[in-house]
């Protein structure tokens, strides 16, 4: 904790009394301040586009809405506000740090292709998110936590335990909370602390002098990293056997405790978010693993973009606290609850109660699958698609395991982006490099937020003898590949696995995504060199069948959106239907505005981040886009083409983002069977199409609304798809 002395106390006084607006304004007269250069309202139908930010806040608006849909299960609500709060972190500690990065290096105000500056959209997004922030905290308090109490789940505040657990609770508070607290008073020796990038702290104001004579006035209080969040009231004192207390409140009960012979006079909890991109000069550097720990280690510590505090805190603490980060009034979000909701993302875990979640999801498993045939039998005799997690992710676990254990194995190629702390997969190429086998593993050390994951993934790898690449400078590895190399009668064979989501067994349980288990030589070949390029040096004539990025990826969608053109222009069969994660390149979604107006069908699918506007007059009123929100996340990305009846599919790592096109090694892999490709077609395609129950539409302004149907004529696709598989399963 940290005293404030009473010259600082009488400084924070006289900063309050320079105020010029009132709090509820959200007025402040700073140099940081954020205001629109524009003399009237926004017009935000005045571009061909919309704005990357507003649009992602959007998603979040979609997500949060499945929070308040009577169909979704209780304990399921609760996450989906989580989840909501674990987006926001990620576009403040990326998004919104860029914004402000920009103002600073770019003071000109440029406009970008949806026609507002930075000031402009800092303004938008920050009226956008807390109207976001309030309609979730309502949610939170006039719905799921009463709906949750009337099924004996309580998480409790100060205020509504009993006398009786207020005596537990003491002793819990001095046993395991206060011996872990440090004191530091502020004074010239004793600066303000650094506070941690989203850590819970508090700002305690109290009255009264410390055994020193020291005035004590406001204090701030550090919760340790090691606090547990969320605090299970033992059976015995508990009536309904699922009780809870955030270690939040135990500071509020017992403040008294922690300042002795202070009168408290209010305890506020308070979050601040910073700038968590990490910034490496692969150019510059020798050695990007070396270069990115040192840069972890400072990520906690980036410029403050967010403040976070409780509804209730008073001016004089709002005032020192954005002082003390050197942010404004229209950089905080008061909320009415925990500052961090994402400390609640526990307790569905916590209580057993089945019948508040989804159904638990009955996957196929690869012993199934596979019917006992020899795995790779099975793949060189045909190809197989996989849809997760409709199929089990352990038929992919099962090809890399068989692979390790195989003695006619000779080499295992991976590249990993995503895998997760805890890998059965990861296991396996440890074994397969112990084992002797020729492993080699390119790690993307860039994954945003899994840097240190890989890192220690990476070591572990080379401990054991495999050979560990970092990928390309200046070029994220983001394809999806696994290359197996076998000996067999005559010649080496290759077997590949590609794939549109990640290498990571969990998420593979949340996300959909698609497949292909393949032992197709062109295919492997040209995966075979992809490779090659990551791992050594020279050149190679383009792929022919896989459209790779940097180099070939956004060219050949641009040319078959194109070719699209042509077909209509010339009376043939001309359709389009993409899905992806985010659709924001420019020169693409030209493309497409071009295709729409010479009479090509289109259909999106874009989860996420979308700033095409469809249904403009004259624009693109032959294109539509949805956006599939459920209970699984929406990960594949495919790209079909009618091209005059020959129906290509492609299904991919990319989104259609400048990112993935031009900055990162991606693939995308034609799906060659045509019994696969209709699969692809109907399960990734045109049951989002059909879907009335969890797809929004998108309006020309960039406003979403969905259609809910009840009855006969309700179609929620991941349902379909759930009851397919697990038809297909039980026959």
């Amino acid at each position: 904790m940290i005293i404030l002395n009473k010259y600082k106390y009488k400084q924070v006084i006289k900063r309050i009394n320079s105020f010029s607006s009132s709090l509820d304004g959200r007025k402040f007269s700073s140099k940081k301040t954020f205001t629109s250069n524009s003399t009237g309202p926004l017009n935000l139908l005045s571009s061909k586009y919309l704005n990357r930010e507003l649009a992602l806040i959007s998603f979040n608006e979609r997500v949060l809405a499945m929070s308040d849909l009577d169909s979704t299960p209780l304990l399921e609500k609760l996450k989906y506000l989580c989840i909501v709060s674990s987006n926001l972190d990620e576009l403040f500690e990326i998004r919104v740090a860029g914004l402000k990065a920009r103002l600073i290096n770019e003071p000109s105000c440029q406009k970008t292709p949806d026609g507002l500056n930075t000031y402009e959209t800092l303004n938008a997004v920050r009226q956008r998110i807390q109207t976001l922030v309030k309609r979730q905290y309502g949610i939170l308090n006039l719905k799921v936590l009463p709906n949750l109490a009337e099924k004996n789940i309580f998480v409790h505040t100060k205020n509504s335990i009993t006398q009786e657990q207020m005596f537990w609770a003491k002793d819990f508070f001095l046993n395991e909370i206060f011996p872990i607290l440090t004191p530091i008073g502020l004074d010239p020796v004793h600066p303000f602390p650094r506070v941690l990038n989203k850590s819970l702290n508090f700002i305690v104001e109290m009255n009264g002098k410390d055994l020193f004579g020291r005035e004590g006035r406001i204090a701030i209080l550090q919760a340790p990293k090691s606090l547990p969040k969320l605090i299970k009231i033992p059976n015995l004192i508990s009536t309904v056997r699922n009780e809870f207390i955030m270690s939040s409140v135990f500071v509020e009960i017992f403040s008294k405790l922690i300042f002795p012979g202070m009168e408290i006079q209010a305890v506020h909890q308070f979050r601040l978010t910073r700038n968590s991109d990490l910034f490496v000069d692969e150019e510059e550097i020798t050695d990007l693993r070396k270069a990115l720990r040192g840069e972890l280690s400072q990520r906690n510590y980036g410029d403050a973009v967010r403040l976070e505090v409780s509804k209730s805190i008073s001016l004089t603490c709002l005032v020192l606290l954005t002082k003390e980060f050197n942010l404004t009034l229209d950089d905080c979000y008061k909320v009415d609850g925990p500052v961090n909701l994402l400390r609640l993302i526990k307790l569905p875990e916590l209580v057993d109660k089945p019948s508040l979640m989804f159904p638990a999801l009955f996957q196929n498993n690869a012993k199934f699958f596979f019917n006992d045939t020899d795995l790779f039998e099975r793949i060189k005799k045909e190809d197989i698609l996989l849809h997760h997690p409709y199929q089990s992710f352990d038929i992919v676990v099962d090809f890399i395991n068989s692979a390790a254990d195989d003695p006619n194995v000779v080499a295992i190629s991976q590249t990993i982006y995503r895998t997760g702390n805890t890998s059965e997969l990861m296991q396996s190429l440890l074994n397969a490099a112990k084992k002797g086998k020729e492993v080699t593993a390119v790690v993307e050390l860039m994954a945003r937020f899994d840097e240190e994951t890989n890192i220690n993934w990476a070591s572990k790898l080379e401990e054991a003898g495999a050979h560990v690449i970092f990928g390309v400078v200046g070029n994220k590895t983001h394809a999806k590949m696994c290359l197996i190399v076998r000996k067999e009668s005559g010649p080496l064979k290759r077997y590949v696995h590609l794939g549109t989501g990640n290498y990571h067994p969990t998420t593979a349980k949340l996300y959909t995504d698609f497949g292909l288990l393949t032992a197709n030589e062109k295919i492997c070949s040209e995966v075979h060199k992809v490779f090659h390029q990551l791992t050594g040096l020279g050149t190679s004539k383009p792929l022919r069948l896989l459209w790779q990025s940097p180099f070939k990826l956004h060219s050949n969608v641009i040319k078959a959106i194109n070719n699209e053109t042509k077909h209509a222009q010339n009376g043939r069969k001309a359709r389009i239907i993409a899905r992806m994660n985010s659709l924001v390149e420019i020169k693409t979604i030209n493309a497409l505005y071009k295709a729409s107006q010479n009479g090509v069908k289109i259909d999106l699918i874009v989860r996420g981040v979308c700033m095409l506007r469809p249904g403009v007059s004259g624009l693109s009123e032959n294109i539509t886009v949805r956006s599939t929100i459920g209970r699984f996340l929406e990960h594949s990305r495919i790209f079909f083409f009618k091209n005059d009846g020959a129906d290509n599919v492609y299904l991919s790592s990319a989104d259609w983002m400048d990112r993935n096109f031009f900055r990162r090694v991606e693939i995308a892999f034609p799906v060659l069977n045509n019994k696969l490709k209709k699969r692809v077609i109907n399960e990734g395609l045109i049951v989002h199409l059909k879907d009335n129950n969890l797809s929004w539409k998108m309006k020309g302004d960039g406003s979403y609304k969905v259609r809910r149907v009840t009855g006969k004529e309700k179609f929620s696709c991941q349902d379909y798809l759930l009851r397919l598989y697990t038809e297909k399963r039980l026959t």
